[in-house]
């Protein structure tokens, strides 16, 4: 309750706005506005421009990143941008680490995950999908012609079936030789850094300042049949707010599954850190929960403003950013030198 004496003084400050000089317009713009003089005229304010449009992606990814840039460069969505963008190492026969010449299971089985998230946030994702060579286009047919977030397995097929796309064999030459050696010793053992267990996570900003992710992966190589790691779930490998940010996670999925990894750093975001910040803090959850001598995880990130930021456990683990006609791979920070 205010008192009389604070009642007074507050009724003599408002008697003083009558007085002050703010016009109208500088009133509705504060906050919202940067001020370019100290002219007290309605036109010396301009409203701050958004962050250019960019892609931002897992690992050296230049010739996805040219495919999602394409897409905004003529003014499509982010989505639009992202599906683009992971299309292309999915159909890539030399990366061994997603879609189409994936490193099978111990089974031999190619199987895909992949997820993808809008600005409105709309999300779809397939898990263990076999024989489809862009599991991302699936899981954004699921967003938008199904009411369901995720499919898996034999219905995952039987819809991708029913939408067009092709049934194909996955398994290259190349990735069955090197499964056909390993069934000799059968040791498994995923070692960091190294392309058998790796994932494309991507995040886009198109020219409207919206925000959209997606992540595909052909999953741990040699895994047990089955197996579904954090790619395909939304919260895990990929997260997107649309108010905030987005992330997405790289590495041993059993680890960002465990910590809501990109969720996490988006909700870190939300309380205040940068991109950089949240993907310190949230690699940090894992490093004091788990022995990480021998095993790899990174995070990536980009706010609403555009800021970016990566992080992981071990050295060795790099992203690609495109934006102003510029595509840069730089190494990102980690926990153990």
């Amino acid at each position: 309750m205010v008192n009389r004496r604070r009642f007074l003084t507050l009724s003599s400050l408002a008697g003083l706005v009558p007085s002050l000089s703010f016009s109208h317009s500088k009133l509705m713009h504060i906050g919202a506005s940067k001020t370019l003089s100290t002219a007290d005229s309605p036109n010396s304010t301009i409203h701050t421009a958004g962050p250019s449009p960019l892609v931002i992606s897992t690992w050296k990814q230049p010739k996805a990143n040219a495919a999602a840039q394409a897409v905004l460069d003529r003014g499509g969505r982010a989505l639009e941008a992202v599906e683009a963008g992971v299309r292309v190492p999915e159909a890539d026969p030399e990366d061994m680490s997603v879609g189409y010449g994936g490193r099978p299971d111990r089974d031999g089985h190619v199987t895909l995950d992949a997820c993808i998230m809008d600005e409105k946030g709309n999300a779809g994702s397939v898990t263990f999908l076999e024989h489809i060579m862009h599991p991302i286009s699936v899981a954004r047919a699921v967003m938008e012609k199904t009411p369901h977030v995720m499919l898996s397995g034999e219905g995952a097929l039987s819809f991708a079936l029913a939408q067009g796309f092709k049934k194909e064999n996955l398994l290259t030459k190349k990735a069955e030789k090197e499964w056909r050696e390993w069934l000799k010793t059968a040791n498994y053992k995923p070692i960091a850094n190294i392309e058998r267990h790796d994932t494309i996570g991507m995040l886009a900003i198109d020219s409207k300042g919206d925000i959209s992710g997606a992540c595909t992966t052909s999953g741990l190589a040699y895994k047990m049949h089955g197996r579904v790691g954090d790619s395909p779930i939304i919260g895990a490998g990929l997260f997107v707010d649309n108010e905030i940010g987005g992330a997405c996670a790289t590495g041993l999925g059993e680890l960002v599954m465990r910590t809501c990894g990109s969720f996490l750093v988006v909700e870190l975001m939300r309380q205040g850190r940068t991109p950089q910040q949240a993907c310190e803090e949230a690699a940090l959850r894992i490093v004091n929960k788990q022995e990480f001598k021998d095993i790899q995880v990174g995070f990536l990130a980009v706010n609403k403003k555009g800021e970016h930021g990566a992080f992981s456990i071990q050295p060795g683990f790099n992203f690609t950013l495109s934006q102003d006609k510029e595509t840069k791979v730089t190494d990102a920070k980690s926990y153990l030198k």
